[in-house]
């Protein structure tokens, strides 16, 4: 009965979105908050930040998380780290609406962005969120005190906010990868006995499921910045309240990679493609700056017609396929 009951959190994150999104569907046509699907032939404006809808279910999936301890089965148990990681949370999204609001041509600055978002971190900082021990092969354990809240858990946040927000752009794609990597995240706090980390994440899992029914192709709705930044942000949180940090890097390879390739096109290039006559996709520049362009180098090398569906499906497989070697690699050791 027990774990039965946190079906509810997660069931209401998945429910509410889903219900929530027509809504923001029309609402943000009326506002012109709309951008245009540069992946289809036909030219149509799509409802963008779909993210808020998102963050809206996941925030009440975590409430009601909250609630049912405290009513229901009278622990307050984790609930000084659950209010960090929500409040975080909540303020990288709010800098994440701000930046689209704002336009992506314009925008936030980038360096304003990395100081909004590091800022963020503070909740986390003020309840010295995780372990500063962390081991080195050979040397061994070391103590780094405060230099990791202070400074590790915001760098932290900052880069895994940062990247993930630079494989972007396919319909489906950033909502997708969340889905993957916060399950794969949910069994490693399950497998290292945080329950309560594991509801936590299923509840974004949940929500962006009931995003993913809007935004698979051929999108009704963007995610915008407002989806990207507070998940990449909470992939951080969740390894640092999990001490799991390790095998979430191991699975955040892909993302490492895509930072490669954008810093060889000096943060210039984008990860879209040009769409030909046929509807098929085509590399936009002569260099490969994306792994959405390696796919689509590769299956061209294949004789296999590269279409925006086939792209999201070649990513999504790459993501899982990490996620399998970093539970193969880490099985002695989790953590």
């Amino acid at each position: 009965m027990t774990n039965n009951i946190f079906l509810i959190p997660v069931l209401a994150s998945f429910f509410v979105t889903l219900f929530l999104i027509p809504n923001w569907i029309k609402r943000a046509k009326k506002a012109g908050l709309v951008g245009r699907d540069i992946h289809k032939i036909k030219e149509v404006e799509i409802p963008e930040s779909g993210g808020m809808m998102v963050i809206a279910g996941f925030a009440i999936g975590v409430l009601l998380f909250i609630t049912i301890n405290t009513f229901l089965l009278n622990s307050t148990s984790n609930f000084v780290e659950v209010f960090a990681l929500l409040t975080s949370v909540l303020l990288i999204t709010f800098v994440a609406f701000t930046d689209d609001i704002l336009g992506w041509k314009i925008g936030l600055r980038r360096r304003t962005r990395l100081i909004l978002v590091a800022l963020s971190s503070i909740p986390l900082i003020a309840i010295n969120a995780g372990k500063s021990v962390i081991s080195i092969p050979i040397i061994g354990p070391i103590e780094l005190g405060f230099f990791y809240p202070l400074i590790l858990i915001p760098i932290g946040i900052v880069g895994a906010t940062t990247t993930y927000n630079f494989l972007a752009g396919y319909n489906g794609l950033e909502a997708g990868q969340g889905i993957i990597i916060m399950s794969a995240l949910a069994l490693v706090s399950y497998l290292t006995g945080s329950y309560w980390l594991m509801v936590i994440a299923l509840c974004m899992v949940a929500a962006l499921s009931g995003f993913l029914v809007y935004n698979i192709y051929p999108a009704r709705i963007f995610p915008g910045d407002s989806l990207t930044y507070p998940v990449g942000g909470m992939i951080a949180i969740l390894s640092i309240l999990g001490n799991f940090e390790r095998i979430t890097v191991f699975f955040f390879i892909p993302y490492i990679i895509e930072t490669s390739l954008k810093i060889r096109g000096g943060l210039l290039k984008q990860s879209f493609s040009k769409l030909n006559n046929n509807g098929y996709l085509e590399l936009e520049y002569d260099k490969v700056y994306s792994l959405s362009h390696l796919a689509i180098l590769l299956m061209q090398k294949g004789g296999v017609k590269p279409s925006e569906r086939k792209v999201v499906v070649c990513i999504w497989i790459l993501q899982i396929i990490f996620i399998v070697l970093g539970f193969i690699v880490f099985q002695k050791n989790i953590f």
